[in-house]
């Protein structure tokens, strides 16, 4: 059984959720705003990669309680697939949508006028539906591996009281398993990050030589493509590759978990990719920032106001017991 670390598991889960989660609902309310008044085609590919989030972090909860448990699952059964089925959904979800972003921001500069005709709501709306389709058909793995030849394996059985979740795989199970993981990882990972590092390489090459676009904007652009490319690889790269050296040694390595951190950080990351690619989403923070500004500058005065009324009671206290005592 793959043990993770408990300290270093527990405390990447609750910094992502406790910084991810508020985040995703900030990004969350900016697009459904947005797309309510005015749907673009990256806006919506932005508010399901947010959904998507969303869900991720609603379900971290799980595995939290799973680590503090010694990785043992204590839980209703029912909850152990799909708390699996969710959390890998989502992070394979996470590249399709991510990929979607960067083809968009790529044909935006690259064909600028032959885009802007054909661009239309309703072809991002159906690319949604079929990433998470397409993504709800392959992870549904998570789901049926656990029932794979479950009578001769009791830590896949639904009965014991106290047994692990989605390991301890069979041989019979890994027979399948295995080489969905190394399909995933082709198909979910290796072909959206050509098709990403492609789109953003020449979207960074095309900004860098338009420059009548202004400095500020073409600088923060590019971060916005070099961050995602970056996140892109550190975040869901050494999972993947535990899949293929999964498939090369016929077995899951030790240190899949930790891999699995790195992807499980996207869900903070991502609200960054927002950021920059969303001036709605600047200007949300930036209400954001402003009011917590104006709530403090209003404490703060407010404390100032209670000092200043209560060394004027008692300097007026002072000069009434000095009168006293001198009518003494």
């Amino acid at each position: 059984m793959q043990s993770c670390h408990f300290g270093l598991c527990l405390s990447v889960y609750i910094i992502t959720f406790v910084l991810g989660f508020p985040a995703n609902v900030l990004a969350f309310y900016t697009f459904c705003k947005k797309v309510r008044q005015k749907p673009t085609p990256i806006d919506i590919l932005l508010l399901n990669l947010t959904i998507s989030d969303l869900l991720f972090l609603l379900f971290l909860p799980f595995k939290m309680q799973e680590v503090m448990n010694n990785m043992l699952w204590d839980m209703p059964y029912i909850l152990c697939p799909l708390s699996g089925f969710v959390f890998y959904m989502t992070i394979y979800n996470s590249t399709s949508f991510l990929t979607a972003v960067s083809v968009d921001r790529y044909l935006g500069v690259a064909y600028p006028i032959h885009y802007s005709v054909k661009r239309r709501p309703a072809y991002a709306i159906a690319a949604s539906i079929f990433f998470w389709f397409f993504s709800f058909a392959h992870l549904s793995i998570v789901v049926i591996t656990p029932f794979i030849g479950s009578q001769n394996s009791t830590s896949a059985t639904p009965n014991n009281t106290r047994e692990v979740c989605y390991e301890n795989f069979t041989k019979a199970q890994l027979n399948v398993l295995l080489p969905v993981r190394l399909e995933l990882c082709l198909v979910l990972f290796c072909i959206p990050f050509l098709i990403c590092s492609f789109c953003y390489i020449n979207f960074i090459r095309i900004l860098s030589n338009l420059q009548h676009i202004d400095r500020r904007r073409r600088l923060r652009a590019i971060g916005m493509a070099l961050g995602t490319l970056l996140v892109f690889a550190l975040c869901f790269g050494p999972y993947n590759v535990s899949h293929i050296v999964g498939y090369i040694t016929w077995k899951s390595p030790n240190w899949r978990d930790k891999a699995l951190l790195c992807s499980t950080f996207n869900a903070c990351l991502d609200p960054l990719i927002f950021y920059f690619s969303s001036s709605a989403m600047r200007g949300n923070v930036s209400s954001v920032i402003q009011g917590f500004k104006t709530r403090l500058r209003m404490s703060t005065s407010c404390h100032v106001n209670w000092d200043s009324r209560g060394r004027n009671n008692k300097t007026t206290k002072d000069k009434e017991h000095t009168d006293d005592i001198n009518a003494i």
